[in-house]
Order: structure tokens, then C-alpha cells, then sequence
């Protein structure tokens, strides 16, 4: 990989030389309990070629974040490495196990004298800083410093009962949060369209959730793997994933689990274009989100589920469905809906519905209506991989139906002046 196709990956990342340093320092963190030093300009060395080699803590970092290999980044291993750097690697490669999930474990072992209990208090505190990842996924999205948070956040889990001991109950619970962290890693893997980092995340959090016995952290994985399938163009694969979330007691006990199953099997139905299992699944989503607020609104749920789902949530996944079933008529309502009930911590969300509701009306032949509808994605948003694919859709759309246009021109203009500009 050259300098310039490093350039583009960050860029594909959306991240400046300052926000990659700030991930490997996070990373390094969580391998050696030290936050690292990786500064913007270490950055520029490696983005530029003059770094040949990083250092172990530095690539083992760099893998972390961008979820390949140091030689898949183009990076060339010296041909005789000190023996200090072998050793460094060893033991990091040990404390670390993948090059996707990092677990902060000393290297050396504990002695019994000196494992520290490990209570709910512990819960308690990663719990809270699991919910600063979800609020943090859900105003940015798709980031990859968000990614490596969550993964180092998952190492400190595990290194609490690596270095302490703990009852059955707690230690199921730090699973159960080290799943939750993992699997946040892979929806922001997937947000960000760096799909292959996704399955190795999807493939730790599997194991994670099943050692905590967590059945609805196992219902946020398999669900997220509907949702990676889906936008792999998997249908098949998405809707058995997504079947593996349905079929779980917890979909059958609680049924706000029962809709957000129903709706995301309707999303990955659009990719198929079959409107009528579009509308069953939809149907039996409203019908169960409506029971779940009929009777058991005492029913404790995790933070990520009620961190987005709701009346918002099921329009938006509404309008992915039948926007992708080229049924655009109703995916414009949807995508009303969606707007008018969401709250407005969701920036993400936003900018992907009013997306999606520029594209449906667009598929009308309302080109006006749909350019200013584009226009209105806030900026902010707008490096999102997801919006950004969106947008560059919407105008390839756009001039096959309307090329000419004064509204063509104007998102032409637009689009020159704020969305292609180089940072």
C-alpha cells in the first residue's frame, strides 16, 4: 500500500492524523495499562512511507483500529528484528490474542495473595462506560475511534477477571459486558462499512455472550449480524442470522425484543423486494411493539435497547425496507414518521432518514422536493460512510433522472462547494 492508498483508507475510515492517533494511543492503552504516545505527526510518518516498520506496540495498535494487518497495510517487516522486539511482541500477542479484540491481562500470572475481588461496583462502572459508548455510536456513528474505545473497553472487562477473582454471578455479568463492548466494536465496523473487521468482532462477541449466559446481548449480536449481512447483499445469510435473534427466549418473553426482530427481517425482506413479507413482518412488528407498551413497561431492558428503539426506530426501519423494494411511495411516509417521533440525541439517525427520504422521493419524480430534502442532511453528518454513500447515490440518481436540471445544478453546486471539498 503506498502513501496515497493509506491517505484514502483513512479517509474511508473518516479520520484526520490526530483522531488515528488518539485510537492507537487508546489501544495501547488497553494492551499495556499505559496510555501510548502516538502523536500526528507519528501519524504522518506512516502515512507518508518514512515509517517503514512501526514498532510492536505502535502496528499491534494500528491493527487494532483499522482492522487489518500491518503487511496488509503495506508495511514491511524488517528482515532481522532485535531480540527485545520479538519478545515485546510475544508477550503483547499473548496479553492481546487477535489482532481485533484486545484484552488488557498482565502477562505474568496472578498469585492467588494477590487477586483483588471483583464486585458489582465493577459492573456497575463499565456499565456506565458502556453507556458513554452508546451515546457516543448514536451522535457519531460509525467512527473507528469509536471501534477501538469499544474494543479496549472489552479488554478492561476480561482484565478484571483475569486479575481478580469474582462470584459466578459478577463473573457472568463481565462477560455479558465485555459481549456488550464487542459487539458495539462491530456496529460501528459495520456503520463504518469496514466489513471485514465487523466478522471478527461478530466471531469474539459470539463466544463472549455465550460464556455470560446474556440472552439479550446474544439477540443485539445475531441481529447485528442481519444487519452485516444485509449490507453485504447476503439476504439469505441476514435473515437466517436474523432468525437466530428471533428464536431466542427472550424474543418470546419480552415483545419489544419480538419487534425490533420483526423489523429488521422486514429491512433485509427489501433488499429482496417481496413487499408482502415486507408487510407481515411489519404488521407483527407494530403488533408487538404496541404489547410491549400495552403491559410491561416495568420490564427492565439494557441500555442499547432503550438507547434508539422505539415508534422513531420502527419507521426508520420501515423506510429502509420498502425503499429498497423500490416502493417509494410508502417508504416516504415511513420516513416522515420517523422524523416528526425521533429524539434528537439521534444525529446519526437523522441524517440517514432524511437520506433515505431524499432517495423516495427522488424515486417519485419529485426532484425539487428531493434536492432540498438532500440539502437539509445536516453537515455534520455528512462524512458519515453510510450518509455519504447515500448522498453519492442520491446523485448518481438524480442525473440519470433529471440531469439538466435547475435542481441538478444546484446540488451540483452544493454538493462542489460542501460536500467534495478537501479537509
Amino acid at each position: 500500500m503506498t502513501a496515497k492508498d493509506l491517505r484514502a483508507l483513512l479517509k474511508e475510515l473518516g479520520m484526520t492524523h490526530e483522531e488515528l492517533a488518539d485510537a492507537m494511543n487508546d489501544a495501547i492503552e488497553s494492551l499495556t495499562g499505559t496510555r501510548g504516545k502516538v502523536s500526528a505527526r507519528t501519524v504522518h510518518n506512516l502515512v507518508s512511507g518514512k515509517t517503514r516498520w512501526p514498532h510492536t506496540k505502535q502496528r499491534m495498535a494500528l491493527e487494532i483500529v483499522t482492522g487489518r494487518t500491518a503487511v496488509e497495510l503495506g508495511f514491511t517487516p524488517r528482515a532481522k528484528r532485535p531480540e527485545h522486539d520479538d519478545q515485546e511482541s510475544a508477550v503483547l500477542r499473548r496479553t492481546f490474542g487477535t489482532a481485533t479484540v484486545a484484552l488488557a491481562l498482565s502477562a505474568a500470572p496472578v498469585s492467588a495473595a494477590t487477586r483483588r475481588r471483583v464486585g458489582s461496583g465493577d459492573v456497575q462502572r463499565l456499565h456506565a462506560k458502556f453507556a458513554d459508548i452508546i451515546a457516543r455510536d448514536h451522535h457519531q456513528g460509525g467512527r473507528a475511534t469509536i471501534e477501538a474505545q469499544a474494543v479496549g473497553l472489552a479488554g478492561e472487562a476480561i482484565g478484571l477477571l483475569q486479575g481478580g477473582s469474582a462470584s459466578q454471578r459478577v463473573q457472568d455479568a463481565v462477560y455479558a459486558t465485555a459481549a456488550s463492548f464487542t459487539s458495539s466494536a462491530m456496529w460501528a465496523a459495520i456503520d463504518g462499512r469496514r466489513f471485514d473487521s465487523a466478522q471478527r468482532h461478530f466471531d469474539r462477541a459470539t463466544t463472549l455472550a455465550g460464556m455470560s449466559g446474556d440472552l439479550a446481548i446474544q439477540f443485539r449480536i445475531w441481529s447485528h449480524a442481519g444487519s452485516l449481512y444485509r449490507h453485504l447483499g447476503r439476504p439469505v445469510d441476514a435473515l437466517a442470522a436474523n432468525d437466530a435473534a428471533r428464536r431466542l427466549p427472550i424474543a418470546r418473553r419480552d415483545p419489544l425484543f419480538a419487534a425490533l426482530g420483526h423489523a429488521r427481517h422486514a429491512a433485509i425482506h427489501g433488499i429482496r423486494g417481496d413487499l408482502a413479507a415486507i408487510r407481515r413482518c411489519l404488521s407483527l412488528a407494530e403488533d408487538a411493539f404496541d404489547r410491549a407498551h400495552g403491559h410491561n413497561l416495568d420490564e427492565p431492558r439494557p441500555v442499547w435497547m432503550r438507547a434508539f428503539f422505539d415508534r422513531a426506530e420502527l419507521h426508520s426501519l420501515a423506510t429502509a425496507a420498502h425503499l429498497a423494494a423500490r416502493d417509494f411511495a410508502t417508504a416516504e411516509a415511513h420516513a416522515h414518521r420517523s422524523l416528526a417521533a425521533l429524539r434528537p440525541s439521534l444525529t446519526r439517525t437523522r441524517a440517514i432518514t432524511t437520506a433515505r427520504l431524499a432517495s423516495a422521493q427522488l424515486g417519485q419524480g419529485d426532484v425539487s422536493p428531493a434536492v432540498r430534502t438532500a440539502m437539509s442532511v445536516p453537515f455534520e453528518s455528512t462524512g458519515h460512510p453510510r450518509v455519504a454513500g447515500m448522498l453519492t447515490a442520491f446523485e448518481r440518481a438524480l442525473n440519470e433522472i433529471a440531469p439538466h436540471s435547475a435542481p441538478a445544478r444546484a446540488w451540483a453546486t452544493y454538493a462542489d462547494d460542501r460536500l467534495r471539498r478537501t479537509p
